[in-house]
């Protein structure tokens, strides 16, 4: 156990002074290790450490130490959408509708380097993050083949417009395995809104936060915290569970 002392000495139906300081230790040591999550999903890594604790418990400990509540982001309203979009044909089981994007940053010597993020839409599980300076169509082919081979082959991928997508080599191959591509409408990035929700996650609890002074570095850090996505990351979509707590798929990089 990594956190705090024996939960066997934490399980009590009263608050006392030294299980509250133990608690607030835990939740401490959480939001510092894991600085982008809020109180609700502190809570949930929590109570799989053992701790028996609701999270109102928790955001008062979290506001009397004075960390961070993220504040709730404003609806936005939504246009018309095509029948591609993730709205109109969502997951119903595991290996449905994967979808697919690319990310870009630069390490510290201001070259840029790409990064394809996959993931099942429906278990939200992310089985690999390819980072290369550069990665053609050839190249994304070769990560869905090792993918397809290791966990089977989804019916629908979904992606934007990107000509890395939209090659013929690549739909080509899509189209022969039997796989159907969602191509989303130009300028429209909520119709493949799992991916982008995924993207936003890995920039703001990694790649805005990291300086990569080399590619090795980044794909390191990255491939770590891919893991930690999958394995320990609470997802509030999932009933605060990780998307893959289990999951054994290595990235495969190239």
């Amino acid at each position: 156990m990594v956190l705090g002392q024996t939960r066997s000495t934490q399980r009590r139906s009263h608050n006392s002074s030294a299980e509250e300081e133990s608690l607030t230790d835990d939740i401490i040591s959480l939001a510092t290790k894991f600085g982008r999550y809020g109180y609700r999903r502190i809570t949930a890594m929590l109570k799989s450490e053992g701790w028996m604790v609701n999270h109102k418990r928790v955001e008062r400990i979290w506001r009397q130490e004075g960390l961070k509540v993220p504040q709730k982001q404003p609806r936005r309203k939504r246009l018309w959408l095509n029948d591609n979009s993730c709205i109109r044909l969502r997951p119903e089981h595991k290996d449905h509708v994967w979808s697919y994007d690319f990310v870009k940053r630069r390490t510290e010597n201001g070259k840029a380097f790409r990064i394809l993020t996959i993931i099942d839409e429906f278990t939200r599980e992310c089985p690999a993050l390819l980072v290369a300076r550069s990665i053609p169509s050839h190249d994304v082919i070769d990560q869905l083949f090792q993918l397809f081979v290791l966990r089977g082959i989804p019916e629908y991928i979904r992606s934007d417009n990107g000509t890395e997508f939209t090659a013929r080599q690549i739909r080509k191959w899509l189209a022969r395995i039997g796989v159907k591509t969602l191509f989303i409408e130009p300028g429209s990035p909520w119709e493949n809104g799992y991916i982008e929700s995924f993207n936003g996650k890995l920039s703001d609890e990694l790649l805005d936060r990291e300086i990569f002074s080399t590619l090795t570095e980044a794909k390191v850090l990255i491939e770590q915290w891919r893991r930690d996505y999958n394995q320990i990351r609470p997802h509030s979509s999932l009933g605060y569970r990780p998307p893959a707590p289990e999951a054994k798929i290595a990235a495969i990089t190239t």
